[in-house]
């Protein structure tokens, strides 16, 4: 397959490791295995040995792996068709919403259909033989430098954000930088050969990871129990007026919810949320504030159809982002 100087292809070689954390097989989407004629290609941001690399390949076994710059690319990967989905990280336990991933789900036409949750384990790697007291630099994602802050300041490193994790891995490698540390997974050190100083480097003992994986077009899922909706509600309203209408629209029904979040980058002189109308051609549409909603059920259920409608009725754009099976394993490295 050709494809653009910001994409790189490789095979997936990751297995379940134990029962605990074998993926429950989704009932809807076919995840062609090995190299049989048709294999998946997803998308991820970073390079080899990222932990979204990773959510990529437990989220399709056997597939094709797309090594891209940028979460941006990934998205144009897989409307262009280099890649048939793509995972993208949204939140985490020791973080809230990332609302800039958030956004290129509501900017894009793309569908949800699978999550996933993994474990992240953050290492300090340096090159071989280099020891804690003679590193004066650490670099990695913006993302891993703030899990690992108190880490970090207790070792007094200067930091220094680079595009990944794994990337900062392989720049001590071609550097031969002997006085900077990368934080990256206990992968991104073997595939180039760094030792790992420090595992389990993140403030926060127990930091999780959600990904969604993407795709060009919805799926369907036809078991009844353990399925989850997510909808995007725009209103030009007060944000709280709104808010509690929706919920009242959920709570009457008895449709739980497992997410609720309010978007509003107003309050702080933000610019207006962009979500895509797709009954207006593809138009983007700006909001004050939005409105994220993930619940447990299928739009084929009366309750949540009833719900939509009532919600609907005093919005002015209701999007479906996806109906996937849930899947409540946590997955390790």
């Amino acid at each position: 397959m050709a494809c653009s100087s910001h994409l790189s292809v490789t095979r997936s070689f990751f297995a379940v490791r134990g029962e605990k954390n074998s993926p429950a097989s989704p009932p809807t989407v076919c995840w062609p295995r090995g190299d049989a004629p048709g294999t998946v290609r997803v998308a991820y941001q970073g390079i080899s040995g990222a932990y979204s690399e990773f959510a990529a390949g437990m989220a399709c076994p056997g597939c094709a792996t797309v090594a891209c710059r940028t979460l941006g690319d990934a998205v144009r990967a897989v409307k262009r068709d280099e890649a048939d989905r793509l995972v993208l990280p949204v939140e985490s336990t020791t973080e809230a919403c990332a609302v800039r991933n958030y956004d290129l789900l509501l900017q894009n036409d793309l569908h949800i259909v699978r999550e996933i949750r993994l474990f992240v384990d953050y290492c300090l790697l340096a090159m071989p033989g280099v020891r804690k007291r003679e590193l004066r630099k650490v670099i990695s994602h913006p993302r891993a430098l703030a899990h690992c802050g108190q880490a970090l300041n207790q070792l007094g490193l200067h930091q220094e954000a680079v595009d990944d994790t794994a990337g900062a891995g392989r720049m001590l490698l071609s550097g031969g930088m002997l006085d900077t540390a990368a934080i990256a997974s206990p992968r991104a050190a073997a595939l180039y050969g760094l030792e790992v100083l420090v595992q389990g480097l993140q403030d926060e003992a127990w930091n999780v990871t959600r990904f969604l994986v993407l795709s060009r077009y919805p799926e369907t899922p036809k078991r009844t129990e353990g399925v989850k909706t997510s909808i995007a509600i725009a209103y030009r309203g007060g944000a709280l007026a709104a808010l509690m209408k929706v919920l009242s629209a959920f709570s009457r029904r008895g449709i739980n919810l497992t997410k609720l979040e309010v978007n509003n980058p107003s309050l702080d002189g933000g610019e207006p949320v962009l979500m895509l109308d797709l009954s207006r051609r593809g138009a983007l549409m700006a909001f004050p504030h939005v409105l994220y909603v993930d619940l447990e059920g299928s739009l084929d259920d009366p309750e949540v159809e009833e719900a939509m409608a009532e919600i609907s009725s005093f919005s002015v754009l209701v999007r479906t982002l996806g109906c996937y099976p849930a899947d409540p394993n946590i997955y390790d490295l």
